[in-house]
């Protein structure tokens, strides 16, 4: 196929590409304005509030968020810097180290979840019927499970190309 013929195969991946771009922007965009926490942030701090107790190491973290090494390092220099999250030397092995949720967290993330919430609903859940919910979930999750599956998941610290091509 020449560079110049449209494959109509690839009209759902831009759709998907274009949805999901626009639905996080505007949910970082009203986090960032109402809590002063940026979607990634964010889901740092869900992300060790689901943790058992409420910690990760870093490249787990960096797995769950969909960042490299140096992204999460950054992201939680200024998570640690705002008091939300703490890091402590991995009781397991002392050449890691973790994040911890700080009780500062905890209340952030409870206050900006209505936040996102609100948000997700807006953006995402009125814009489809419940019978297309199920369908997006079960589609998206067989999606993931394949590449899973046939390339295993991305390993920390690689990138991968957002735009597919």
């Amino acid at each position: 196929m020449s560079l110049t013929t449209r494959d109509p195969r690839l009209d759902a991946w831009r759709a998907f590409l274009v949805a999901h771009a626009k639905v996080t922007r505007k949910l970082d965009e009203e986090l960032r304005a109402e809590h002063s926490l940026s979607l990634a942030e964010y889901d740092a701090l869900v992300q060790l509030a689901q943790a058992r107790g409420r910690r990760l190491r870093m490249n787990q973290l960096a797995d769950r968020v969909v960042l490299s090494r140096s992204g999460i390092t950054r992201l939680v220099d200024r998570l640690e810097a705002d008091g939300l999250v703490a890091r402590s030397s991995c009781a397991t092995d002392a050449r890691g180290s973790e994040a911890i949720l700080t009780e500062a967290g905890r209340a952030r993330l409870r206050a900006a979840a209505a936040t996102h919430l609100r948000g997700i609903e807006r953006y995402f859940i009125a814009g489809v019927g419940p019978t297309e919910l199920v369908t997006i979930e079960r589609s998206l999750g067989r999606l993931a499970d394949r590449v899973d599956a046939e390339v295993g998941p991305v390993a920390v610290g690689e990138e991968a190309d957002p735009t597919g091509s």
